[in-house]
C-alpha cells in the first residue's frame, strides 16, 4: 500500500500515519523526520539542507524531492509506505509522479483528514502547551493554516480528479478515525 496522508496542521496526520503504518506493516515517512535524520547523520543531502535551514530559509523543492526519492528507494519502503508532509505544492506532485514512475510504483490512495478551523486551533494550542513548543504561537499557527489552505489544500483536487482521494473526518476518537480510514482504504483499493 502506497499512501499520502494530507490535511492541515493539528488534524492528526502523524498519529494516523503511525496507526496505518502498523496496520499495513509499512513505514510512515514524515518529511520532517527525513530532514532531521539526514541533518543529524551529516549525509550529503542533510548537509545541503542544513545550509538553508541554518539561514532560516526553506529547503528548496529540488532538495526536498531528492531527499524523498532517496527515502522511497530504501529497502523497507519496497512494499509500501505512507508519506506525511509531502507533496506540499503542485511542483512536488509532479516530482512525486516522476519518482514513482522511475521506481515502477503507483500511488494507491490519498487520505485527506479534515477538521473545522476552530478544532485545529484548539488542538495546536494544546500541543504547544503540552510539548512546550515555542513555535506554536497563535500567530504562527494561523500562518501555517493559511499557507496550507493556499498552497497544499488545492492538491486535494488533483488527487480527487485522479480518483485517489479518501476524505475522512479527523474529529473524534483516534481509534474510530483509524478504523474509518482503514475501511475506506480497503474498499477503495479493492474496488480498482
Amino acid at each position: 500500500m502506497r499512501l499520502l496522508i494530507m490535511g492541515p496542521q493539528g488534524v492528526g496526520k502523524g498519529t494516523q500515519a503511525a496507526l496505518l503504518a502498523a496496520h499495513y506493516d509499512i513505514p510512515a515517512i514524515s518529511t520532517g523526520d527525513i530532514f532531521r535524520y539526514n541533518i543529524k547523520n551529516k549525509t550529503p543531502l542533510g548537509l545541503e539542507a542544513l545550509s538553508y535551514t541554518d539561514k532560516g530559509e526553506l529547503v528548496p523543492d529540488e532538495l526536498t524531492n531528492s531527499i524523498v526519492k532517496d527515502r522511497l528507494g530504501q529497502d523497507d519502503a519496497v512494499d509500501g509506505w505512507i508519506l506525511d508532509g509531502y507533496p506540499r505544492n503542485a511542483a512536488q506532485v509532479a516530482a512525486l509522479d516522476a519518482m514513482l514512475a522511475e521506481l515502477g510504483q503507483k500511488l494507491d490512495a490519498v487520505v485527506a483528514l479534515e477538521a473545522p478551523h476552530d478544532v485545529l486551533l484548539e488542538r495546536m494550542a494544546k500541543r504547544a502547551q503540552e510539548q512546550g513548543r515555542s513555535d506554536d504561537t497563535p500567530e504562527v499557527i494561523a500562518k501555517r493554516l493559511e499557507t496550507y489552505a493556499k498552497e497544499t489544500a488545492p492538491l486535494l483536487d488533483i488527487y480527487r480528479e485522479r480518483g485517489l482521494l479518501v476524505a475522512v473526518d479527523g474529529v473524534g476518537e483516534i481509534d474510530e478515525i483509524s478504523d474509518t480510514i482503514i475501511a475506506k482504504l480497503d474498499a477503495t483499493v479493492k474496488a480498482r
